[in-house]
């Protein structure tokens, strides 16, 4: 009688585990925004293709400015923090 009602203890935990608060524990896959959508970041360039933007990622690594490469849903760009904006221009045009 005892096991019988742990039993149905345990099957309601998982129950309401399941079917609770719609809180997952596996994560959604990421979702491409604009570019307007990465908070404090600025897109400094919008590469054809990822070799180029391997291209000019490097370019800014090696004089020191910090970046990302996001995959937007306006295709890819190549974006740094407001502070090193102009730095970033000027590295990138004269490349």
């Amino acid at each position: 009688m005892l096991i019988s009602f742990a039993v149905v203890g345990v099957l309601v935990l998982l129950l309401r585990w399941t079917y609770g608060s719609g809180k997952s524990l596996v994560a959604r896959p990421p979702r491409s925004g604009t570019p307007e959508e990465y908070g404090l970041l600025v897109p400094v360039a919008s590469p054809a293709d990822r070799d180029e933007a391997l291209r000019l990622a490097a370019l800014l690594h090696s004089a020191g400015l910090r970046y990302t490469l996001a995959n937007t849903s306006d295709g890819l760009r190549l974006m740094v923090w407001p502070g090193d904006e102009q730095a970033a221009r000027r590295v990138l045009s004269h490349s």
